[in-house]
Order: C-alpha cells, then sequence, then structure tokens
C-alpha cells in the first residue's frame, strides 16, 4: 500500500505513552499504525480523545510486547483481535489486521492478514479507513482523505452489503453525517439506509442508544433528524418524535445560551408525559441518571409559571439544582415556538443567567437547634422546620442564622 501524504506531528503522537506504546509494538519488527478517529480528527484539526492502533503483530504476541515493556493490557476483544493497553491512565485499543471470514450483526468470524487494504476494506467508512505512520505518513487505500474533507460520508465499498453485515451501520451513516457531514448525502449510501431502515429494531437498545445521543450532540442534528423522518429512519428507532422543530428551535437557543446536551434535545423530540418517556427510556436502556434526567423534562414543573422574575427563579434553583432548571427553561423556551414574543422569552433568558450566577445555598438551621429550643423529635419538629425554611425561602435566602433561629423560636412559642 503506497503512501497518500504526510500530516504533521500530533501532539497526541509525540506524547511519552504514545511513544512507548509504539516502541513496544514494534520492537520486534511487527508494523503498528495509527488509525480509525484519531487520524480523521487530527486531520480535521480537531481534539483527539480515543486512539486507536492498527498492527501486523497477532494478538498474543500484542500481549507480550506490551507485557515485556511493563504496559498493562486488557484483552478487551482478543478474540476478534482486539487488545487494550494503558499508559499512564490513556487506553489505546490496539487491532491486529483482520479480514471478515464471515459476518453476522456486530462480530464477525475473521481471520488475520498482514495486508493493510485488506483490513481496510472491513472499515465502515473510508474516513475511518486512513492509516498513519509515527513520522506522520498517510495510507488512504479508498480516498477518505478527499471524502473527509469533502464532507462526503461513504462506505467502503459497496454500501448495501455494509449495512448488511451490521445494521448499526445505518445509524452510524446517520450520525458521521451529522458530525462531519455535508448536503447533500451520498446517494449511494442513503438508498442503502432507506432500504434497511425496517432492520433496525433488531439492535439492542444500548447499541441504538450510544448512537443516537452522539448523533443529538452534534450541531447539525436538528437536520439530520429531520432527513432521518422524511426517509423513513426515525419511525424504527424513535417513533414518538412528533414535533421536530422543538429540537431544531432548542439547539439554536443553546449555541446562544447552554452547552449541548444529548438527553434535554432528545427530551425535545417528544411529547411530555411520564409514562410514555418511560418506556422510551427502558426500550433505549439509558442510564439511572440519563432516565432520572429524561423524565424530569417530562414532567417539567415550568412552563406553568415560577420563574417571573429572579426571586422566583432562584427559589427554583434552591429546589432544583441548575442542571436541571436550566434543562428545564430551555425546552420550555424552545416549545414556546417560533413566533414567541419578548415578553414572552425575557424570562427564560432571565432564568438561565441565575442558574449560571447560581451558588447553593445551605438553610443555616437543623434539628439539633429545635430540640435546643425544647421540641422533641418528631413530625411537629419536622413542620417547624419546614415552616422556617419556607420563610428564609420567601425572604430570598437573606435571613441569617440568627434571624431563622429567632423565627423558629417565635413560631415555637407561638404554637
Amino acid at each position: 500500500m503506497k503512501p497518500s501524504g504526510n500530516m504533521d506531528a500530533q501532539p497526541w503522537m509525540t506524547a511519552p505513552e504514545t511513544q512507548a506504546v509504539m516502541k513496544a509494538l514494534m520492537a520486534d519488527g511487527a508494523l503498528a499504525r495509527f488509525v480509525g478517529g484519531c487520524v480523521r480528527d487530527a486531520l480535521l484539526k480537531r481534539d483527539v480523545h480515543d486512539i486507536d492502533l492498527a498492527t501486523t503483530a497477532l494478538p498474543e504476541i500484542v500481549l507480550a510486547l506490551l507485557q515485556r515493556e511493563g504496559i498493562h493490557t486488557v484483552p478487551t476483544g482478543i478474540a476478534h483481535g482486539t487488545v487494550t493497553a494503558v499508559l499512564d491512565h490513556k487506553p489505546f485499543e490496539i487491532t491486529t489486521l483482520r479480514r471478515d471470514v464471515e459476518t453476522y450483526g456486530r462480530h464477525a468470524k475473521v481471520a488475520y492478514t498482514d495486508d493493510w487494504k485488506e483490513d481496510a476494506a472491513r472499515r465502515d467508512f473510508t474516513m475511518n479507513a486512513v492509516f498513519c505512520d509515527m513520522d506522520g505518513t498517510l495510507y488512504d487505500p479508498f480516498g477518505g482523505i478527499e471524502d473527509l474533507f469533502a464532507g462526503r460520508v461513504r462506505f467502503v465499498g459497496d454500501p448495501q452489503a455494509r449495512i448488511e453485515e451490521d445494521v448499526l451501520r445505518l445509524l452510524r451513516f446517520f450520525r458521521f453525517y451529522a458530525e462531519y457531514g455535508k448536503a447533500p448525502p451520498d446517494a449511494a449510501a442513503l438508498a442503502a439506509c432507506k432500504k434497511f431502515a425496517s432492520h433496525l429494531p433488531k439492535l439492542s437498545g444500548e447499541r441504538v442508544r450510544a448512537e443516537l445521543l452522539r448523533l443529538l450532540g452534534a450541531a447539525a442534528s436538528p437536520d439530520v433528524i429531520r432527513r432521518m423522518a422524511e426517509d423513513g429512519v426515525l419511525e424504527h428507532i424513535l417513533p414518538e418524535a412528533t414535533d421536530l422543530e422543538v429540537l431544531a428551535r432548542l439547539v439554536a437557543i443553546e449555541t446562544e445560551m447552554a452547552a449541548p446536551a444529548p438527553i434535554r434535545r432528545l427530551a425535545s423530540l417528544l411529547p411530555p408525559g411520564r409514562g410514555e418517556v418511560g418506556e422510551i427510556a427502558a426500550r433505549l436502556k439509558l442510564s439511572n441518571v440519563e432516565k432520572r434526567r429524561l423524565m424530569a423534562l417530562a414532567t417539567s414543573p415550568i412552563g406553568v409559571g415560577g420563574f417571573e422574575d429572579a426571586k422566583g427563579v432562584r427559589r427554583l434553583l434552591y429546589g432544583l439544582g441548575p442542571d436541571a432548571v436550566t434543562d428545564q427553561v430551555l425546552l420550555h423556551w424552545a416549545r414556546l415556538g417560533p413566533e414567541a414574543s419578548e415578553a414572552e422569552t425575557a424570562p427564560c433568558r432571565l432564568a438561565v443567567a441565575e442558574a449560571k450566577n447560581w451558588q447553593a445555598k445551605a438553610f443555616p438551621v437543623t434539628g439539633k437547634d429545635m430540640l435546643a429550643l425544647g421540641l422533641r423529635a418528631g413530625p411537629e419538629m419536622g413542620a417547624l422546620l419546614e415552616s422556617v425554611e419556607a420563610w428564609w425561602i420567601e425572604g430570598d435566602f437573606a435571613a441569617s442564622r440568627a434571624q431563622c433561629l429567632e423565627k423558629a423560636k417565635a413560631l415555637f412559642e407561638g404554637a
């Protein structure tokens, strides 16, 4: 395989831990190259988070080479040729060059090879099939670099065959299009996605969740989600998505006001209501944290008043916290519609600003203080504490500890 160009040395390439792993892998004459996302994102001058390596060394040799240098190894997918090296808390996923003998969904029966092009031919998209040597020499057997800079998400080989091998690649196509693509989408890829869309329900919820949330995190997610709906794809993974324009408005608001949040964006696609949203969370195998966040958005107390002024917002912030208030205000704002007036949106803007500046408050009175007043532990004490706290909140948290104790004493003596 002939070189296809050069890439400038990157900090992650010259980092000591990267150099140590590469040196270990090539110590006995095997070749190792960077591949996939790290090469793709480096070419676009984006941040590189994960480093994947391809090597001619067999998996058991990879383990031996790394262990000889004292590098921690994890046989994460050794049956399919993958070993993870961990050095200074940095993971490197290392896979032996391979070719597919037989494919069946997520996994495949593979045979190892020393042919770099043969390995590249089993990858999903051309932009993921570019290799890079330690010195920056690039190898691009399927025109991935040109596709990458053109914003063209193109399958390696026949799109239909690639999707038949693993239908998850259908969702990955739309996710990559959201992250890297430029209109119009590759026609052959899109046709294959339409043809096999009905196979999506066969995927596990975990796999759908991973791709869907990453897609929703992209700036272009509204356009891509709309495209998926028009092409009959979205209905097979999220039939509950009804008003796609809410997502578009939410992303526009986030661009100005807050960091993107995939779960918040997912909520914008769904009708309010705990029951249906709970079913969706279960189907997508959301984590407990994600499920709670989605459920909170589905049953938001905001939207029926409560943040018409800064004091009201601070009351909400004390009860819900800044993240939940930001979530709910932004979703409410997006649902106001394109014709919302300044009078309607100004409280939303105020609420987000208050959330950004919020400093957590701690109620300065405790049960021990109530005992000192002569109360016994029990419902009466709890009711008194709640009354004092409500008074403190209503006063915009201005009352000092001494003032709160004085209020508690007055309520107790007047009872």
